[in-house]
């Protein structure tokens, strides 16, 4: 599907995967399958309702994550990732074994503790995972090598949750579940051996035992960074949205849709394809960066779909429940609510993809896995609170469809207060759709856009929507200095108000109006943003490139800064060009989807910039193609 797949045959990943996806397997063959033991067997091992006992499994093993999460990203700081990742897999081994002494006595406290056990097992390898990726991938293969993660976690929890549901229902079902995670744990170990070494950021660490006080350390590390911090905010809110829905399916499957064990392993596996699906998806749709328009855009479908499973979901319970698989696709709407779940996963892997990929990308390498110790502790504490809030509201009455309802309501409420303190999300969600809805959009030598610090981007002005694109392809925030009159354009004006555009007059209009925008790209270079500008001045009228204005020496002057030209290719003819009468006249006059080019030729140094000479480099950057 997407170039990501390469990795897949490459030492320096390959290991790594493997040994996540058999942890994730094994976590789900013993967790999903105890708790169907436990919903369908309930009243041969407790007197506790199946409900609340899924809620309570839920809790516990997530417990860990808040309670050891601060010690983990120290150890995973200190300590070689590879070592702990090998470490962790002894761990895993010895948990299993006790997982089979509580079947073999059917011990519900000992299976418990065995459920509590893997999740430590978690968090132990929580913060080595994903802060070992930034090391052993390049920055534009961490969208993909994140996709590939989850993708393969959500396949392992599918095919482990099928031999679970299998093994929960057959005979002696209990002791193959034990057995089979022993081998499954012996694998992982022998795959971990193939790990590179990844060297510890911060080996002379003091590891800090006290949980609370480190916690709220790592929380501060976090916070130093506010798109981060919001990010984790992001994930961890998604975190107990999925859980919430999950924790529920065994109850929903038998309370709800009438079914079987089978059932509930159809409902998880339908989820967590769709997972996979939007995981695997986001690479190709993100163009291998890190792109967090699509955000938004996850949150949207999870808002919409978990409402559609909620009013699609049965009023009343079938008849001849328990009914086999067969049965219950045979039920009207059964289709429905499965595609709503499919849907689900998809949106669901759009959400999180870009969250984890930006909170790896943009955290301090010395303290990377403390961030994402952090985001754990914050991902535990959110679906410790869902879990308890879920089983409150279903204890006082609320029905299982009702429930998945209020949570998609939740999330869209949730959604717009995450976008209104970081408009980023929404404006690249905003930008991204805008211009791959109209064109295909392909770049080129983008990576001499400066990662950081001051610099002025300077580009040929083609059409009204020339910034978007620009903003679209540069991952990087960028302020424009535009015509007020653009600045105030219905709609686009939303965009460019909360991007921080720099509205501009020519001096014999507003003379006030133009110092203002050169002191705010003064103020702004100042700080280290990046500035565009179209030293044009105007959109052209006949695809020529007109004469550069002094505006730009102005700037440099005044902000010695390094200038990258660039060049927009494609954009004459189309709807929002001047070609053949005004923007917008003959809005089809070429179709949709047509292919624009974007390209980024090497930075200049100040002192080498003239006006005539950056005129003639943007016109060879853009060549013949209009």
């Amino acid at each position: 599907m997407s170039s990501q797949f390469h990795l897949l045959r490459e030492q320096r990943f390959r290991p790594f995967f493997l040994t996540q996806f058999l942890g994730a397997f094994n976590d789900n063959l013993f967790k999903n399958a105890l708790v169907v033991l436990l919903t369908f067997q309930a009243a041969s091992w407790t007197t506790i309702k199946p409900e609340l006992l899924a809620n309570l499994a839920a809790g516990i093993f997530i417990l860990p994550f808040f309670l050891f999460s601060a010690t983990a990203g120290q150890l995973a700081d200190k300590y070689d990732k590879a070592y702990l990742t090998r470490l962790v897999k002894v761990l895993e081994i010895a948990i299993m074994v006790v997982a089979l002494a509580g079947f073999l006595l059917h011990n519900l406290a000992t299976l418990f503790g065995a459920l509590f056990l893997l999740g430590c097992h978690s968090t132990l390898f929580g913060p080595v995972k994903y802060a070992l990726l930034p090391q052993h991938l390049h920055e534009e293969e961490l969208v993909g090598g994140n996709a590939l993660v989850e993708a393969g976690t959500f396949v392992a929890i599918l095919i482990g949750t099928l031999v679970g549901g299998l093994l929960a229902a057959a005979e002696y079902g209990d002791l193959w579940i034990a057995g089979g995670g022993i081998l499954v744990a012996i694998t992982g170990y022998f795959t971990s051996r193939g790990v590179p070494p990844a060297p510890a950021p911060e080996p002379g660490l003091k590891v800090n035992p006290n949980p609370f006080t480190e916690t709220w350390r790592n929380i501060g590390f976090a916070r130093e960074n506010r798109p981060v911090f919001l990010a984790i905010m992001g994930i961890s809110w998604f975190w107990l949205y999925g859980a919430l829905f999950l924790a529920q399916f065994p109850a929903y499957a038998k309370g709800v849709l009438g079914g079987s064990e089978g059932t509930v392993t159809l409902l998880l596996a339908t989820f967590t394809v769709g997972i996979g699906l939007g995981s695997l998806l986001c690479e190709k749709l993100s163009g291998g960066h890190v792109e967090i328009g699509l955000v938004p855009f996850g949150s949207i479908g999870l808002t919409l779909f978990g409402l559609d499973l909620a009013f699609a979901s049965p009023a009343v319970l079938p008849a001849g429940a328990p009914l086999a698989i067969g049965a219950v696709l045979a039920q009207p709407g059964m289709l429905r609510v499965l595609l709503a779940l499919l849907m689900l996963g998809v949106f669901g892997g759009f959400f999180i993809v870009p969250l984890y990929a930006m909170m790896q990308s943009r955290s301090a390498a010395g303290h990377r896995a403390r961030v994402i110790a952090a985001n754990n502790i914050l991902n535990a504490l959110f679906m410790v609170t869902g879990a308890l809030a879920a089983g409150a509201l279903l204890g006082a009455g609320l029905s299982i469809p009702m429930l998945f309802g209020v949570a998609a309501l939740m999330n869209a409420a949730v959604a717009l207060y995450i976008f209104r303190l970081v408009p980023e999300f929404l404006l690249r969600f905003i930008v991204w759709l805008l211009i791959h809805s109209v064109y295909r959009l392909r770049t080129e030598g983008l990576e001499h856009i400066p990662e950081s610090g001051p610099a002025v981007i300077v580009c040929n002005h083609v059409s009204f929507v020339d910034a978007l694109v620009i903003a679209a392809a540069c991952r990087r925030p960028i302020r424009f200095v535009m015509d007020h009159r653009i600045f105030r354009w219905p709609v686009l004006s939303f965009v460019f108000r909360h991007s921080q555009a720099i509205p501009i007059a020519p001096a014999k209009e507003d003379p006030a109006m133009m110092d203002a925008a050169f002191a705010e790209v003064s103020a702004a270079l100042a700080a280290g943003e990046l500035i565009g500008l179209f030293p044009e001045g105007k959109i052209t009228a006949d695809g020529e490139l007109c004469p550069f204005r002094p505006g730009i020496a102005r700037i440099l002057d005044a902000n010695p800064v390094p200038v990258v030209p660039l060049a927009l290719r494609g954009l004459w003819g189309s709807m929002f060009s001047r070609k053949d009468g005004p923007a917008l006249s003959r809005p089809l006059r070429r179709g949709l989807f047509n292919k624009i080019e974007l390209v980024a030729g090497a930075p200049l140094a100040p002192e080498t910039v003239s006006i005539p000479g950056l005129q003639v480099q943007v016109a060879e950057l853009r060549g013949d193609w209009k």
